[in-house]
């Protein structure tokens, strides 16, 4: 077998992946400009070509030699690594774990095993590196930060405040002017305590002050008051100081603290960054409670999927519950089949549309705790078949589009934060409230596990520091989207309950579009 041939075979077999027919002189074309290159170079640009076809938005799944060479072009001017993909996913027990060293002031990665199955220091020590998390972020603010020379003040340094430990309140009998970072925690039923490494103190919150914010047992607060007779009385009560993810990141440097097979961090890729800026029709899409077999929701479902055949996005991400009840789970196999089958049809979908499958909790094979495990390839296998694009992954997930970075989760969490919350807020609104308790709690379970079960070896793939650009929630109540901190907070809402509506984000602007699949009269 001739060079050319053989290479033409290779690039024949990898367009049909993608759901692609190569014309003969294009494949003889590429293989060409591919033959003075070695084996491994090969199979790289063979890959790279391929991925920027599928960018083209082609009208038929046939490749003519112009949609080669356009190819090419881009993927010169691009320059991307093998590393670097334009869209991935990131399974939560992918998502690389660290701790902060106190000595070096930076995270390291964690390299103890984990699994499920967690040794009984499990749940003290994801709750210490949590604490420790904010307290180093806490202490770096300008409230409490101290950068004068010892025996020197600075001018308006006059008013700055000392961050205790519970010890040091401890070991005297009166102190004023307290500030404690703790856990909010009830060690004695009706008795509320902050607690943090060194140990445990009563706490007065009879008359205190909020800011706002949803405030539940299980959160880390940051309180100020006066030490008396062995209780804290809390005058004013507020979380952790927020921190942008351009100032977090600097504890990781260059390190990928994201997740995925790339040792640096993407979001530092000048390629990417190019692209992502240059692709501005490009778009993610979001629904929840994606009811599989409810015929009206597949009706709806067909008719947003068919009219995405025209404009494909990015990515279509649907979250579950896939079936309103479940009686025998061996049902929602058929209805997958029947999912693929419509996508199946849908060609541009097809060749340039990633589908991702996120569970929740009442979906079939796993139990009421989070990270989730995907939905089991006996159910979604036939899906995954008749349409190979699609991505069976964990709720929580990740997703790297070019630099940016997005967390998807499918839980009650608004709905649980406010069921939980000691002190409900009257004034502003609730998305705003919401996006302020996990972002300044870094992490998409600020409640105690009794209400949130976590497996306590993967906090990490719970955690939001640094700050993603985007959050996804798809908790049941009325969709919402605000921005905290730079970061994007969106509640897809449920498809069904809110007479079909969806998300669209589009990366570029990072723009958030309010969607709906109008009634048919």
């Amino acid at each position: 077998m001739s060079e050319i041939h053989r290479l033409k075979s290779q690039i024949v077999s990898r367009f049909s992946l993608g759901g692609f027919q190569i014309r003969s002189e294009a494949s003889t074309f590429l293989a060409q400009q591919l033959q003075p290159l070695n084996d491994a170079e090969r199979k790289k640009w063979i890959t790279n070509v391929a991925n920027h076809v599928q960018g083209q938005c082609l009208n038929l799944p046939v490749i003519e030699k112009q949609h080669i060479e356009l190819a090419i072009k881009e993927a010169n001017n691009t320059g991307l690594d093998d590393t670097e993909t334009i869209f991935r996913v990131i399974s939560a027990f992918e998502v690389p774990s660290f701790v902060y060293c106190a000595e070096k002031k930076k995270f390291l990665p964690d390299t103890n095993k984990r699994s499920l199955l967690a040794t009984p220091d499990g749940k003290s020590s994801y709750i210490r590196e949590r604490y420790w998390l904010l307290w180093q972020k806490t202490s770096r603010h300008e409230t409490f930060s101290q950068r004068t020379t010892p025996g020197m003040e600075a001018p308006g340094n006059r008013n700055k405040l000392s961050l205790r430990k519970v010890e040091n309140i401890l070991s005297t009998s009166k102190m004023n002017d307290v500030v404690l970072l703790g856990l909010l925690t009830q060690l004695t039923e009706g008795r509320y305590y902050l607690e943090d490494p060194t140990g445990s103190i009563p706490i007065d919150i009879s008359t205190a002050t909020y800011s706002p914010g949803l405030f539940c047992e299980g959160c880390f607060l940051l309180a100020y008051g006066k030490y008396r007779d062995g209780v804290l009385k809390v005058e004013e009560i507020g979380f952790p100081m927020p921190e942008l993810a351009t100032n977090s990141r600097a504890f990781f440097g260059t390190v990928n603290s994201w997740g995925g097979p790339s040792k640096t961090l993407l979001k530092y890729s000048r390629n990417l960054n190019d692209l992502e800026k240059a692709n501005v029709e490009h778009s993610l899409v979001f629904l929840s409670d994606c009811w599989l077999d409810n015929p009206i929701v597949m009706e709806k479902l067909e008719q947003l999927l068919r009219g995405y055949d025209d404009f494909p996005p990015v990515a279509i991400v649907l979250m579950g519950p896939f079936a309103r009840s479940i009686e025998n789970v061996y049902t929602l196999k058929g209805h997958f089949v029947k999912l693929g089958e419509i996508l199946s049809s849908c060609e541009k979908l097809k060749s340039q549309t990633d589908l991702v499958i996120v569970p929740s909790i009442d979906d079939p094979a796993a139990a009421n705790i989070l990270p989730r495990p995907p939905v089991p390839e006996a159910l979604a296998g036939e899906l995954k078949k008749r349409f190979p694009r699609t991505i069976l992954t964990t709720n929580p997930c990740r997703l790297q589009y070019c630099t940016q970075q997005i967390v998807v989760c499918r839980a009650d969490l608004v709905t649980k934060l406010c069921r939980n919350t000691i002190h409900f807020p009257k004034e502003g609104l609730l998305e705003e409230h919401f996006a302020r308790t996990i972002i300044n709690q870094n992490t998409l379970a600020p409640l105690t596990p009794i209400a949130f079960p976590t497996h306590w070896n993967y906090d990490a793939a719970l955690s939001l520091y640094p700050l993603p650009d985007l959050i996804v929630i798809g908790d049941p109540c009325q969709g919402f989207h605000t921005t905290e901190q730079e970061c994007t907070v969106m509640n897809v809402g449920s498809f069904p309950k809110s007479k079909y509506a969806f998300k669209v984000y589009y990366p570029s602007s990072r723009t958030v579009e309010d969607s709906q699949i109008p009634d048919e009269e």
